[in-house]
C-alpha cells in the first residue's frame, strides 16, 4: 500500500473515530468551554497525527464591510450551541451563524448610547422549556435576545435591558460601569460582575444576580462591606459610602453541583492611592466562593492586601479535579498578574500547597499605610520570573543593554511588593501580568494546567505636585492629576499604545467636544460621569491651557498632592521590554505536584528574528484551548499567528497567519462528524490593526473553504 493511501486511511479513521460518544453535535456551550472554565475539549478528530492537514473551513467577516475602529475591545470566545455559533463584532453587533458553514442567520445592532469602554469577551445562553435566551452587555446595559431570532426579549428588564448603574447606593447618573466578561447562568439566574473606573469616585463592585425571566434583582453581594458585614473592619468605618472597585471584571466560574459561584475581584480604587482606605480592604483582590442561589459568602481568600499595584485577580478561575497520590481532589486554580497560581481547595478555600506570608517594604508617601505583610506563592512554581536586577536587563544587543541599564540606575533596588513611592522602582511582572483575562486551560487526563503570560516590567512612581485648589486652573490641575494623568501622562505624552497623547488637543477638537468625550467615554476610556459640571469645566480648561503653555498665576496658596506618575513601560529604544527574553511565554504546570513541566517562548518579532535574535515571545492577550487530541491551541500574540502545540512537550505542530491578531481564546466543536477550531481575529491592541473576522479550521472535506458575509 502506498504512503498516500495509508495517510488517507489514517485521516478517514480519525474522522470516524474522533467523535466517538459525541453524537452529531458537540458544542462549546459557555464562555471558557464549560462552567468551570477549563478550556478543555474531549474531541480528538483533530489530533497530533493529522493536525498538519488542518485547513480553513470558513471565514466570516463580521462587520460586513463597514469601517472598523482603529482600536478594538473585541476579545470574544464564541459559544456554539445546537450547531449555532454566537458572536459579536467590533461595532458591538451580536450575530448568529451556522457553525458548520459560517452562513449568517441573524444580526442584532444594539443601541450604542453610553458605550464607553465595552470589552466584549463572551455571551451567556440560557435554555428554558419554551425558549433560549442570549445575554450580553453593551455599555452599562445587560440585554436579552431570543437566541433563535435575535429579537430583544422585551419582558426582560425595561424593554429588553437592565441598567447596571442602578442599585449600587450611588446616583446612577454619575456611575460609570460595564461588564467585560459574560455573566454566569445558574438555574434561572444570571450572575454578573462589572468593570468600573480605577480612580477616585469609582462605583463599588457589587456582585449581583438577576432573574433571566424578567431581569429583577434577586441577590446582591457587597464587595466593599457595610456595617455588620464580614470584612467591614478592614476599611475605615464610612468607606463603604464612597469607596469603589473590588469588582469582578474578569469573569466567574460555577460548580452547579455544589451550587457555588467562584468570583475573582480586582483592586479597590484609586488603584495606586490607599491613603483614604487604610486596612486590608476586603474583598478587594479576593477569590470569593458564594452560594449561587442566595449570594451568601461561603469562604474567601485574599491574595493581595491593600493593593497599591493594580494586582487584580484577572481571569475566571479554573475548576479542576486533580489526581493527587491516587485520590481525586476538587480544587480552584486562580492565575494572577503576579505570575503565580493560587491553588485552593474548592470546599474550604484553603491553599493546597503552603503559602508564605512575608514582610514587605513600607511606603514613603505621606499619608499612605502599605500593608506590612503579603502572601508569596512558591508552589505551584511561578510561571514568570519574580525578581529583577541588573543581571536581568535585556542583552539583545549592546546598544539596548546600555539604554536600559541607564534607566535602571535611576530606580530603587527591586523588592517584592515594594509600594510605589517617591523614587522610581521596577514592578515585575508589570501591570498586565503575568497572566491576564485569557486565563488557563486544564487537562483532566494529565493534571496539566496551561497558562500564557507576559514578562514585561514597568517603572512606577508617585510624584509630589503643588496644586492651587482655590483657583479654577489649580482645581483643573488637581483633577487632571487625580483622574487622567495615570493614562495620559503629566506632560500629556500619552501611554502607547493604550492612551493617546493629548498634546495639540486644541487643533483636533473643541472644549465642548472634549467635555462630551470625558463624560460619555470613548474607546478604552470609561465615562467620567461622576465629575460635577464645574469640575469637568475646570479640568478641560486646564487641559487646553496647559497644552498652550499657560502657567498658574504666581502667589496663590498651594498644597501638595501625591499622584501616580503613570503606566510607564520599562522598555528599550524600540519599545521592546527592558528585561532579557522571553517576553511572552506558554507554560505547563502539573497541578498534582505544583512543578512546571515545560515552558516555551510564545510568539516572535520578525524584526528581531532577522537580526539573529532567537524567538523572544511577544506581549499576548487571550487564552489557550487544550484537547484530548493531545493539542494545545492558542493565538494571543501580536505577531498575528494561530499556533498549535503538542500539549505534552510544547513542540510546535502547526501555525497559521491570521488576517488580524487573535486576542481571544479559541473554541472547538463538532457538527455532523466534523470537528472545527474557531478563533476571533480582532486585533486592535498592541499596535496591531483592527480586524473583524472569525476563522474556522477543520480537516479536509470534499468542498473547498467558503466565505459568508451577507445575512440571508
Amino acid at each position: 500500500m502506498t504512503p498516500r493511501k495509508l495517510s488517507a486511511l489514517a485521516l478517514l479513521f480519525s474522522l470516524l473515530s474522533g467523535l466517538a460518544g459525541a453524537g452529531d453535535f458537540a458544542g462549546w456551550q459557555t464562555y471558557g468551554g464549560d462552567e468551570g472554565n477549563t478550556h478543555y475539549s474531549e474531541l480528538t478528530q483533530i489530533n497530533r497525527e493529522n493536525v498538519d492537514q488542518l485547513r480553513l473551513a470558513w471565514r466570516y467577516d463580521s462587520a460586513r464591510g463597514a469601517p472598523l475602529p482603529a482600536t478594538s475591545e473585541l476579545q470574544l470566545n464564541p459559544i456554539v450551541v445546537d450547531g449555532i455559533l454566537y458572536g459579536r463584532n467590533p461595532l458591538y453587533n451580536v450575530f448568529a451563524l451556522n457553525a458548520a458553514t459560517g452562513a449568517p442567520r441573524w444580526t442584532y445592532d444594539p443601541p450604542l448610547s453610553h458605550v464607553g469602554l465595552s470589552n466584549m469577551r463572551g455571551l451567556s445562553l440560557w435554555q428554558g422549556e419554551r425558549d433560549k435566551r442570549l445575554f450580553f452587555t453593551t455599555g452599562h446595559f445587560l440585554m436579552a435576545l431570543d437566541a433563535e431570532t435575535g429579537k430583544p426579549i422585551t419582558a426582560f428588564g425595561d424593554k429588553g435591558r437592565v441598567d447596571l448603574r442602578q442599585g449600587l447606593g450611588r446616583d446612577p447618573e454619575v456611575v460609570s460601569i460595564n461588564a467585560p466578561s459574560p455573566g454566569v447562568i445558574f438555574e434561572d439566574l444570571i450572575i454578573m460582575g462589572s468593570a468600573v473606573t480605577e480612580t477616585a469616585g469609582a462605583a463599588p463592585g457589587d456582585i449581583r444576580a438577576y432573574s433571566v425571566i424578567d431581569g429583577s434583582l434577586v441577590w446582591q453581594f457587597h464587595t466593599i462591606p457595610r456595617p455588620g458585614e464580614t470584612g467591614h473592619e478592614t476599611w475605615p468605618a464610612d468607606a463603604w459610602k464612597t469607596a469603589g472597585g473590588a469588582n469582578a471584571w474578569a469573569g466567574m466560574s460555577l460548580d452547579s453541583a455544589r451550587g457555588v459561584v467562584y468570583v475573582p475581584t480586582g483592586s479597590p480604587t484609586p488603584d495606586f492611592d490607599g491613603s483614604q482606605r487604610h486596612g486590608a480592604n476586603l474583598f478587594g483582590n479576593t477569590l470569593l466562593a458564594l452560594d449561587a442561589r442566595t449570594g451568601k459568602r461561603i469562604w474567601h481568600f485574599q491574595a493581595v492586601r491593600h493593593d497599591l499595584w493594580d494586582r487584580d485577580l484577572s481571569s475566571a478561575p479554573t475548576l479542576a479535579t486533580v489526581t493527587m497520590q491516587g485520590k481525586q481532589r476538587d480544587v480552584v486554580a486562580q492565575a494572577s498578574k503576579q505570575g503565580v497560581l493560587y491553588l485552593l481547595d474548592r470546599d474550604s478555600g484553603k491553599p493546597v500547597f503552603p503559602i508564605e506570608e512575608v514582610a514587605v517594604p513600607a511606603s514613603d508617601v505621606p499619608g499612605e499605610r502599605a500593608f506590612p505583610t503579603q502572601l508569596r506563592v512558591t508552589l505551584p512554581e511561578p510561571f514568570t520570573r519574580q525578581s529583577f536586577s541588573a543581571a536581568d536587563l535585556s542583552d539583545i544587543n549592546p546598544r539596548t543593554h546600555a539604554y536600559v541599564k541607564q534607566q535602571l540606575e535611576d530606580t530603587e533596588p527591586f523588592a517584592y511588593m515594594r509600594p510605589p513611592g517617591l523614587r522610581k522602582s521596577v514592578l515585575f511582572p508589570g501591570f498586565y501580568g503575568g497572566a491576564n483575562w485569557g486565563g488557563g486551560a486544564y487537562d483532566p487526563a494529565t493534571n496539566q494546567y496551561y497558562i500564557n503570560a507576559i514578562e514585561a516590567p514597568h517603572i512606577v512612581q508617585v510624584q509630589a505636585v503643588e496644586v492651587d485648589k482655590g483657583s479654577s486652573f489649580g482645581r483643573g490641575a488637581f483633577l487632571f492629576r487625580q483622574q487622567c494623568s495615570g493614562c495620559h501622562g503629566l506632560e500629556l505624552q500619552g501611554f502607547y499604545p493604550y492612551a493617546p497623547a493629548l498634546t495639540g488637543i486644541a487643533e483636533r477638537t473643541s472644549k465642548a467636544e472634549a467635555m462630551r468625550i470625558i463624560r460619555a467615554g470613548k474607546g478604552r476610556m470609561m465615562p467620567f460621569a461622576q465629575l460635577p459640571r464645574h469640575d469637568l469645566e475646570a479640568l478641560v480648561d486646564y487641559l487646553f491651557a496647559f497644552d498652550a503653555g499657560e502657567k498658574p498665576a504666581a502667589g496663590g496658596e498651594t498644597e501638595t498632592a501625591y499622584v501616580f506618575a503613570g503606566y510607564n513601560d520599562f522598555v528599550d529604544e524600540r519599545y521592546y521590554p527592558a528585561v532579557k527574553p522571553p517576553w511572552g511565554t506558554l507554560t505547563a504546570i502539573d497541578l498534582a505536584t505544583g512543578k512546571r513541566s515545560w515552558q516555551i517562548p510564545l510568539g516572535e518579532y520578525e524584526e528581531l528574528t532577522r537580526e539573529g535574535v532567537p524567538p523572544t515571545g511577544t506581549r499576548n492577550y487571550g487564552g489557550p484551548l487544550v484537547t484530548a487530541g493531545d493539542l494545545l491551541v492558542i493565538a494571543a500574540t501580536s505577531d498575528e499567528m494561530l499556533r498549535i502545540f503538542d500539549k505534552h512537550n510544547g513542540e510546535l505542530l502547526w501555525q497559521y497567519k491570521l488576517p488580524a491578531a487573535g486576542y481571544a481564546t479559541p473554541a472547538t466543536y463538532a457538527i455532523a462528524g466534523r470537528q472545527y477550531l474557531v478563533i476571533t481575529c480582532s486585533g486592535g491592541k498592541l499596535g496591531t490593526a483592527t480586524g473583524d473576522s472569525y476563522l474556522a479550521f477543520a480537516l479536509p472535506a470534499r468542498s473547498a473553504p467558503t466565505e459568508h458575509n451577507e445575512d440571508r
